[in-house]
This record gives C-alpha cells, structure tokens and sequence, in this order.
C-alpha cells in the first residue's frame, strides 16, 4: 500500500499583495512550497508527491525541487480555479498508476510548518477508521453574524474543532467523493473534508497545532519567519 500526498499550491496569493504567488516567496532563502515539499520529503512512510500548481509554475517547481533534492515529487499538475477542482486534477494523475486501496494524503503547500508527528497521526487515524483530518481545538469565542457588524449569538467553542490538513481518504473513496460531487453539481467545497460532509460522509480527528499555519497573510509570512527561529525553552514541558 502506497501513501501519496497531494499538495494543492494553485492559489495566486492576492492577499499577500505581492508580485509572485505567496508559495514561491522566499523566507530564508528557501520558497515557502519547499518547505511544505521537504517535510513530506523527510516523513519514511510518504511513497510520493504530487503537486497542483499555478498555471505557468510548473517548470520553476521541478528546477527548485531539483535544486532541494526532493525526489519524491513525481507529479506535478496544473491547479484548478477552486481548491476542490485542483484536488481532482493531482487525484486523476496519480490515479493511473496507483491502487483503489492507496492512501491520499490531501496537503495545503503553503503549511509549510506541518510536523512529522502530525503527518504520522494522520495516517495512523487513517488506518484506523478510514479517513482522518487534522484539526484543533476552538479557545476562542466564535460569533455568528451576517453582517461581521454585530451578533447576539455565540456557538459553545467546546464543541467546535478548527481544521487544519493534511486530510488521508484512500484513493477510491476520494475519486468516488469526486466523482459523486460531479453528478451533483457540488463544485466549489473549501477542502476535502467538506466535501465528504456534503455527501453525508463523517469525519474523523487527527492530531493538529496551532504552529501548523496556513500562509495567506503578509502577518502569517511574519509568524512564520518566527516560528523557523523559535527555540523552545528548556523549562518549557
């Protein structure tokens, strides 16, 4: 049984405001995609690396994978316009040569702080009950409002777990989610994991970390940078 990961790094980065896509950015003289490809690089149980990539990106990816040494990374395929319909394109790359019972392990790129535990929990729970997102728990007050002005009404942050990924399906139900979703014209599901709630599907936890940051933000590229100094100190349990 092979563990492939998909890395979904089509987005253009508008938030950011800068002149290239936030997952070729350099922090450290390392773009932020590298660092997200290197930890799947490094994890033993990762068999390979597909990426959806920006339009017009892909020979820059493969010159740096080149150039970091990340062998693994065996497809690299044109992003869609949606999270969802890039997801589908890495799935109908590997899908040819890749067995119903492989696992796919459903990455953002620009989480380049992804451990190596939390890509390990991920697959465990994924064998264990067949499918696994990585989340954490809310600490904060979460509002409802239709108009972000004002709200009356608040959801019991105890019952609330913020997702994160990776997200592991095995190969066949994710293409089937897919497929399914085509016939029902569902197109536009923020990650994986909503999309099998849309089909009715549960989903089951693994570990996550507030360090496992998604870069969508010129503050998040800042945190970044200070959590790859961060050193944890010695009182610190």
């Amino acid at each position: 049984m092979a563990n492939i990961a998909i890395l979904t790094a089509g987005g253009i980065g508008s938030r950011t405001h800068q002149d290239i896509p936030k997952q070729f950015l350099n922090v450290d003289n390392k773009p932020i995609i590298i660092y997200t490809l290197e930890a799947f690089q490094q994890h033993p149980n990762i068999d390979e690396i597909c990426v959806a990539i920006l339009e017009g990106w892909d020979q820059i990816l493969w010159a740096y994978a080149k150039q970091f040494n990340i062998t693994k990374l065996k497809y690299v395929v044109t992003g869609g316009a949606t999270g969802q319909e890039s997801i589908f394109n890495g799935l109908k790359a590997i899908r040819e040569n890749h067995k119903d019972d492989d696992v796919v392990i459903v990455h953002d790129g620009n989480r380049p702080m992804v451990s190596q535990d939390i890509i390990t929990d991920n697959l465990v729970k994924q064998k264990q009950y067949g499918s696994a997102v990585a989340t954490i728990p809310c600490t904060e007050v979460v509002f409802v409002s239709e108009n972000k002005m004002d709200s009356d009404k608040s959801i019991p942050r105890e019952n609330l777990q913020r997702t994160q990924t990776p997200h592991s399906y095995r190969l066949s139900d994710l293409w089937d989610a897919h497929m399914r979703a085509k016939e029902l014209g569902i197109t536009n599901t923020a990650a994986s994991c909503s999309l099998m709630e849309a089909l009715g599907k549960k989903t089951y936890f693994s570990k996550g970390s507030e360090k496992n940051l998604k870069i969508t933000t010129v503050e998040d590229i800042e945190i970044f940078k200070a959590l790859l100094s961060a050193k944890k100190e010695e009182w610190i349990k």
